[in-house]
């Protein structure tokens, strides 16, 4: 290979002193550099957000002290003998607790319950065993069940009606 013979840097050469030699290589650790700070920025930024904000979500969560327990109440054990028209007959035992918000709506629930109990008889005496096919039977049975419930305790209020077993012979 044949040496290219060095410029006379006196011809009036714009080159500067400390230029990069041929090839741009200067250029490319300058935009290196450039580019290794700008990521330490980016990461200093984004640790700063994810360790140093304050989270909402700590502020706005209730206190665990703040929740108050649901109180249940057991219904006696139900077996009644379904609509089935002629044919042999079929029978749903179910075993129900309601959920109610406090020990004292609770004890306001206990005397009427012989109430409760009728409302309970009368529905599921009417019932064929196909409405109560699948889940979804079951909830719309769960619905109806606390939507009759909630009738006969008023003014206290059921949250929910809970099914402990529900067996169709």
């Amino acid at each position: 290979m044949a040496k290219k013979p060095k410029k006379p840097e006196a011809e009036g050469d714009d080159a500067e002193e400390g230029a990069a030699p041929e090839g741009g290589g200067g250029k490319k650790k300058l935009i290196m550099m450039v580019g290794a700070a700008v990521a330490v920025v980016a990461l200093g930024g984004g640790g700063w957000f994810f360790f140093m904000k304050k989270k909402p979500e700590t502020a706005a969560a209730p206190p665990v002290e703040a929740v108050k327990p649901v109180a249940f109440v057991d219904l006696p054990d139900m077996t009644v003998n379904l609509s089935v028209g002629q044919d042999r007959p079929q029978y749903l035992r179910v075993k129900v607790a309601l959920e109610v918000s406090d020990a004292k709506v609770a004890d306001q629930i206990k005397p009427i319950m012989p109430r409760v109990v009728d409302a309970f008889q009368l529905y599921l005496r009417e019932m064929r065993p196909s409405d109560i096919e699948g889940s979804a039977g079951i909830f719309r049975l769960r619905d109806e069940l606390t939507r009759r419930v909630n009738t006969a305790v008023h003014p206290a209020r059921v949250n929910a009606v809970l099914f402990r077993e529900i067996v169709v012979q």
